[in-house]
């Protein structure tokens, strides 16, 4: 009977062992997936930050208008653009508002 229940508990801690290492290992797969997907989207947001970072002042867009543009550029005024909405072989054009938060 003792080399009976020995037996059981062996065959019993090597099964929850398989059972434990077979989980333990998903766990590890879906930690290493989601680092990639960290990874790359870090590298998207920094590249996204420093474009942001870069152009989003005036000056810049200002120096890069005299240094690339000269004169091709003009200043338009914010009530003549326009939107223009095209959908199902219809157009609607609508006036550019802006929505205060």
């Amino acid at each position: 009977m003792k080399k009976f229940f020995l037996a059981a508990m062996i065959f019993f801690l090597i099964l929850a062992t398989a059972m434990i290492k077979n989980t333990a290992k998903q766990i590890e797969d879906e930690i290493f997936t989601l680092n990639e997907n960290i990874r790359v989207l870090k590298s998207a947001f920094e590249n996204v930050s420093l474009e942001y970072d870069y152009l989003s002042s005036a000056e810049k867009l200002l120096e890069y208008q005299s240094q690339y543009f000269e004169d091709e550029l003009i200043q338009k005024n914010i009530k003549n653009i326009k939107i223009y909405n095209i959908s199902n072989d219809t157009t609607n054009i609508q006036d550019f508002k802006i929505i205060k938060e």
